[in-house]
């Protein structure tokens, strides 16, 4: 008989969002579950209407546990088991109980999944996670994962836990690796890969499992999580252990173990796409002396074809972190989805860079953030008013190596939590609004306040003020200077005596 074990990712904040019916959000409405089921479990209630309860199903009854959470739902039986094939003796490779994959229902995750039962003589639960790729590419996973010999599919849906607890501390922290890179997929990682710890716990598996490459940064950020939130699990990487070198080998392999082949047109790009960004490596890409194709972009319109007209908006800020758009509400997801769709009509955000990889390389990629670009521009103009000068330089050098920690899969690093709680502390009076206007892919502030600012236009001005006094500035400026004059000095002396 079926039975069913439900998870929740962390309770969402119970505010008066406005939320805008975009397709990455319509995917949290759905419970996937694999193999045969009776139709009537194919339900189609919509999340809004269970008011945030639990749906636990065990032989085929539906009951509502009353819980602050999303709904999450992980589907079994005995029958799926037989037939899904699962293997009581040891792999090629060794024995592994049952593996966590992380998976995507492309080529290469689908190829994983008879890979691991061959070679660990496990069974494999199919994991993926929904951080706002897209609904596209969340729709079939169903039917792939059962046609891969899968045993499960488990969705979550992190978007909200996603854009709160991961880029919102990156944004308040000012992180920008190397200058240019707003972070899109190193943020991503850590909260898929806790993910993934949990369903492992849900389910009692022994591994987890991924398909990045083993030139990448994603396998380092991936691991490094698993190790910091349960270093007990065995961790399999079949890219770096099998013969699969290409997309030839892993569509022979998918034939021979009678593994649908996805038909979707190949793109030229490798792309990786969540609610913060979407990014592009690959094909002339590779050499960093051409220029991006017009057609590559996704996310935002050529700068050239953007309205004529500006467009003004306001970000308003509550203790660092953004809080509403034209003084709407938004949750964290709602907020970046609105932005994303503001600030891609105008062109913002695109960024060409060139990286140092993790692993040693450097690589060229192609960065769409269009809400990301708004949001630091919004949250960096407000500190000038709230933050002093020491204040700003602490901040702005502590920001570097949280950005290096967060790009290099140090996410549930002890140092990266400690900087995050100075952070914290040093953002709570960046609280105000910031306008912005956004004009064929630039973005540029027009107004801020804040009633913490500590900007003082009677001090300020070049009319006569009562509290500076200009002639002050004279003893400030021989005291501030007294090292360079007296350096000058010996200088001096030391060239008299060399005559």
């Amino acid at each position: 008989m079926a039975q069913l074990k439900a998870m929740s990712p962390s309770s969402l904040l119970n505010l008066p969002f406005h939320v805008p019916k975009t397709d990455s959000l319509l995917f949290h409405d759905r419970i996937y579950c694999s193999r045969r089921q009776p139709s009537f479990l194919q339900l189609g209630a919509r999340a809004s209407e269970l008011n945030g309860h639990m749906i636990a199903i065990d032989s085929y009854k539906v009951n509502l546990a009353h819980k602050n959470q999303a709904i999450q739902a992980v589907l079994s039986s005995d029958k799926e088991t037989e037939s899904s094939g699962a293997i009581n003796t040891s792999g090629l490779r060794g024995k592994l109980n049952k593996v966590v994959l992380a998976y995507s229902g492309g080529l290469d995750t689908s190829v994983i999944v008879p890979w691991l039962r061959e070679n660990y003589g496990c069974e494999v639960v199919c994991f993926t996670a929904d951080v706002g790729q897209g609904i596209k590419e969340l729709e079939g996973l169903e039917q792939k994962a059962k046609a891969s010999g899968a045993c499960q599919l488990v969705v979550k849906d992190l978007k909200e836990e996603f854009v709160r607890d991961y880029i919102f501390p990156c944004l308040r922290a000012g992180a920008i690796y190397e200058r240019k890179y707003l972070l899109g997929t190193s943020m991503a990682r850590p909260v898929i890969a806790k993910a993934m710890v949990d369903v492992a716990k849900e389910v009692g598996a022994d591994a987890v499992s991924h398909g990045c490459t083993g030139k990448g940064n994603d396998q380092v950020r991936f691991e490094l999580t698993f190790f910091a939130l349960n270093p007990d699990l065995n961790v399999v990487a079949p890219w770096r252990e099998w013969n699969i070198r290409g997309r030839e080998d892993a569509i022979e392999y998918a034939k021979k173990h009678n593994v649908p082949v996805p038909v979707t047109k190949k793109s030229i790009y490798s792309r990786d796409r969540n609610l913060w960004h979407l990014s592009h490596e690959g094909d002339i890409l590779e050499d960093p002396a051409i220029e991006p194709k017009k057609d590559m972009y996704m996310m935002t319109v050529d700068p050239v074809d953007a309205p004529n007209e500006p467009e003004y908006v306001e970000i308003g800020i509550v203790a660092g972190l953004p809080v509403s758009v034209n003084g709407k509400v938004f949750s964290p997801a709602s907020l970046l989805s609105e932005l994303n769709e503001i600030g891609g009509r105008h062109g913002v955000g695109r960024v060409d860079l060139v990286e140092n990889r993790l692993v040693g390389m450097k690589s060229r990629g192609v960065y769409e953030t269009p809400g990301g670009t708004i949001l630091y521009a919004a949250v960096r103009e407000l500190e000038t008013l709230t933050l002093d000068r020491e204040m700003i330089q602490v901040k702005d050098s502590l920001a570097l190596k949280y950005a290096e920690l967060v790009y290099a899969g140090r996410w549930f690093d002890p140092l990266r939590e400690s900087m995050d709680s100075f952070m914290e502390k040093i953002t709570e009076t960046t609280t105000g609004s910031v306008t912005l206007k956004l004009y064929k892919g630039s973005v540029s502030v027009t107004g801020r306040e804040s009633t913490y600012s500590l900007y003082s236009q009677d001090i300020s001005s070049f009319e006569s003020g009562q509290i500076y006094n200009q002639a002050d500035a004279a003893g400030f400026i021989n005291l501030y200077g007294l090292a360079m004059r007296i350096r000058a000095m010996k200088a001096r002396e030391m060239q008299g005596k060399d005559i």
